[in-house]
């Protein structure tokens, strides 16, 4: 039996904070290719190259998929008004926005971010 602060319990432990880092990597990178086109791919290439030389890091990989998804539930919300146009009025200002479906934003969110987490925790139990 394990006692707590074994080395199974911190490598369980670390394979989450790892998770947590690529999470971080594949948000930046969806967030960066959005924003910057290809004038981000060079950093995130470097980035990503940087943390999969880490053999720590590289195992927990999957974080990448959440970090993915993230961004697309961040499209979602900001599209949540959609399809189509929507109008507003103030006392001062009115106008017209356009937005697009943010279902489809959502299911791809939800599934990366889910798939992220069940593939991390699938190899994390797997490791401990």
């Amino acid at each position: 039996m394990d006692k707590p602060g074994s080395t199974a319990e911190r490598t369980a432990q670390g394979t989450w904070a790892q998770f947590l880092v690529w999470v971080v990597v594949g948000s930046a990178a969806a967030f960066g290719l959005v924003i910057f086109g290809s004038l981000a791919a060079v950093p995130i290439l470097g980035i990503g190259l940087l943390a999969a030389t880490r053999p720590d890091l590289r195992r927990s990989w999957p974080g990448v998929l959440a970090g993915i998804g993230t961004m697309s539930l961040y499209v979602a919300y900001v599209q949540r008004r959609g399809p189509g146009p929507v109008c507003w009025h103030t006392a001062n200002a009115s106008g017209c926005d356009q937005y697009a479906d943010p279902w489809p934003w959502l299911v791809v969110g939800v599934g990366l971010v889910a798939l992220g987490f069940l593939l991390q925790g699938l190899w994390a139990r797997g490791r401990s």
